[in-house]
């Protein structure tokens, strides 16, 4: 609710904050009535839409009406809520590495092709030799010890 705007310039700070104070006292099976009460007076009494949940939120939020259904403890359904929690973390991560590396494959792409890698046609190096004249090959071996005259030791 505190990242809606209209709710938050709507509501008297003071109260939210002593409502929050409030709710803080109470026990997990009372916040779930707590809960319920609410989402009874916003379907009958909501002035506005609420702010659209997340596909996370979403499906987190109906795994836990589906535990309270199934009558388990409010404790249970705590814990369980805390590892989604922590889980819809890890997918956020990984969703926006995802994204970085989607991001950084479009950018490589799109740049004109540079000199990586590929070797230049004849007459065109990056030193702008002529034609007939090509560097060799670039070797593996280290190369071999030479006498001032050139020839080989």
């Amino acid at each position: 609710m505190a990242s809606d705007e209209g709710a938050a310039s709507d509501t008297h700070p003071f109260l939210r904050d002593r409502i929050m104070r409030k709710l803080e006292t109470l026990s997990n099976d009372r916040l779930y009535q707590v809960l319920d009460y609410v989402e009874f007076l916003e379907s009958r009494y909501a002035e506005r839409q609420p702010t659209a949940a997340s596909v996370f939120q979403r499906f987190t939020e109906g795994l836990e009406d589906t535990m309270r259904a199934g009558r388990l403890s409010a404790d249970t359904i705590a814990q369980t809520m805390t590892l989604m929690s922590r889980a819809m973390g890890v997918l956020s991560g990984v969703a926006a590495a995802g994204k970085s590396v989607a991001s950084d494959v479009v950018n490589a792409a799109s740049r004109p092709a540079q000199w990586s890698g590929t070797r230049p046609p004849s007459g065109q190096g990056p030193t702008g030799g002529s034609e007939g004249q090509q560097s060799p090959p670039p070797s593996s071996e280290p190369p071999t010890p030479t006498d001032s005259g050139g020839a080989p030791k």
